[in-house]
C-alpha cells in the first residue's frame, strides 16, 4: 500500500505466499530501483515485528542464510534478485496471471484461487483483497 500510495507503483496482480511472492507491477521509472527498495523496506518491517514477537527461531534462520560477504545485515530476509519478465501483450499477462493465481492451488492450500487471501485473485472476482490493485487500461 506505501508503495502505490508514496511511491506510485501500479500493482496489476499479486500473491503473497509463506515463503515468495509474485507480482505483476509497473512504474514510470527504475523498476529495478523499486523492487530494491521494496525488498529492503519490507524486510526491515518484518525483521522488527519478528524481534518484537520474540520469534527467536525464525530469526535465527534468517540468521543462518544470510550470505557471509553481506556486512551490512545479520539476515537474509529476501532471496538475492528477482526474475523481472516484461509483460508484451494482453494474452502474456492473461497467463501470468493465472499462474500467479493458481499458486496457492496448486500448493493444496484452497480450493479456489479466489479463496486465498493474499491474492488478486479475489480483486479479479469482485471480492475484497488485502490491498486494492490498479486497473490495467
Amino acid at each position: 500500500r506505501f508503495y502505490q500510495k508514496e511511491q506510485n507503483l501500479k500493482i496489476y496482480c499479486y500473491v503473497i505466499m509463506d515463503n515468495h511472492i509474485h507480482l505483476i507491477v509497473s512504474h514510470q521509472n527504475s523498476l529495478v530501483q523499486k523492487i530494491q527498495n521494496f525488498k529492503s523496506f519490507t524486510a526491515k518491517v518484518m525483521l522488527k515485528k519478528l524481534q518484537s514477537e520474540k520469534r527467536n527461531w525464525i530469526l535465527e534462520l534468517l540468521r543462518q542464510n544470510k550470505k557471509e560477504y553481506k556486512i551490512q545485515s545479520s539476515f537474509q530476509f529476501w532471496q538475492e534478485g528477482n526474475q523481472p519478465k516484461q509483460i508484451v501483450n494482453v494474452e502474456m499477462f492473461r497467463q501470468k496471471a493465472e499462474y500467479i493465481h493458481n499458486n496457492p492451488v496448486k500448493r493444496g492450500l484452497v480450493e479456489e484461487a479466489e479463496h486465498w487471501v493474499y491474492s488478486s485473485a479475489r480483486n479479479f472476482t469482485g471480492l475484497n483483497g488485502v490491498f486494492e490493485i490498479d486497473e490495467i487500461f
